[in-house]
């Protein structure tokens, strides 16, 4: 799967983030834009950490290895590692006090789930905590029901997928998943089956370009049977539908992915600042 991007395994001390564990020492490709951010580098930090706390190789009430003990590990900055924690803060997955260190500390029962985005990075994030179970992968023209909701234009081809996103321990789906895929990168669809991460690294990585525009247009809709059914509601639920457009560098559409949400299990959290002029 060459140019494929592998998920960052649960790391034994010594592992390097960079390396998926186990392999034979070969680098961990990564969308070419993304490689050496440090912003990148942190998710990877805080999906190790939060699948071996997941898995229980860190239990409620323990500590994590100290600051310097996780730079060593993951052969990364001190900033990076502080972002990682904080990610993980902001999961609710522990807490730091002053010379306590970081501590494992039970996760509350949410109703709903709550997205956090700043950066196209945080969609990376997104992916990664809420895989992506594909249920059909095929080419597609655009019909006018689906150029209305997707912004493409009547009788295009595009490779179609379609499936849910669950999160760990969740009996319903976060969301249903569309992903409309340009022709032009349709050959990503050969990877799919065996990835359940965001589909857009992988076109950057097999045919190296770089995404750098993503719109996104949030929707109220009502659910019809067949969606309810499969989210696990009454058909009628009020939901959204968070339609997103990826864009190259080029301005070329790469992908649009729409996700439905139930209206009851979702929360999508923006922070603004205000900027001096």
């Amino acid at each position: 799967m060459a140019g494929a991007k592998k998920p960052l395994m649960p790391a034994k001390a010594g592992t390097k983030v960079g390396r998926a564990a186990g392999s034979s020492g070969a680098p961990l490709t990564s969308a070419a834009a993304e490689t050496n951010s440090e912003e990148h580098l942190y998710l990877q930090v805080a999906r190790a950490l939060k699948k071996e706390i997941i898995d229980g190789v860190y239990l409620v009430g323990t500590q994590l290895p100290t600051e310097d003990q996780l730079c060593e590990r993951f052969s990364v900055s001190r900033y990076t590692v502080r972002e990682a924690l904080r990610r993980l803060r902001e999961d609710n997955l522990v807490s730091s006090r002053p010379r306590a260190g970081t501590i494992v500390v039970p996760r509350p029962s949410l109703a709903s789930y709550v997205q956090d985005l700043m950066s196209i990075n945080d969609l990376l994030a997104f992916a990664s905590d809420a895989p992506f179970a594909i249920d059909s992968i095929r080419m597609i023209a655009i019909d006018d029901d689906l150029a209305s909701r997707t912004g493409l234009l009547p009788g295009e081809e595009y490779l179609a997928v379609a499936g849910c996103r669950k999160t760990d321990g969740a009996a319903a789906p976060v969301c249903l998943t569309e992903c409309y895929i340009n022709r032009a990168f349709a050959a990503v669809g050969r990877l799919l089956p065996r990835h359940a991460g965001p589909i857009f690294p992988l076109i950057e990585d097999l045919f190296g370009v770089s995404v750098v525009e993503v719109h996104q247009q949030i929707s109220a809709v009502v659910l019809p049977p067949a969606q309810a059914a499969a989210l696990q509601v009454e058909t009628g639920t009020a939901a959204l539908e968070i339609q997103r457009t990826y864009k190259t560098s080029e301005a070329a559409v790469a992908q649009v992915t729409i996700n439905t949400h139930p209206g009851s299990r979702f929360r999508y959290s923006t922070l603004m600042r205000r900027v001096k002029r």
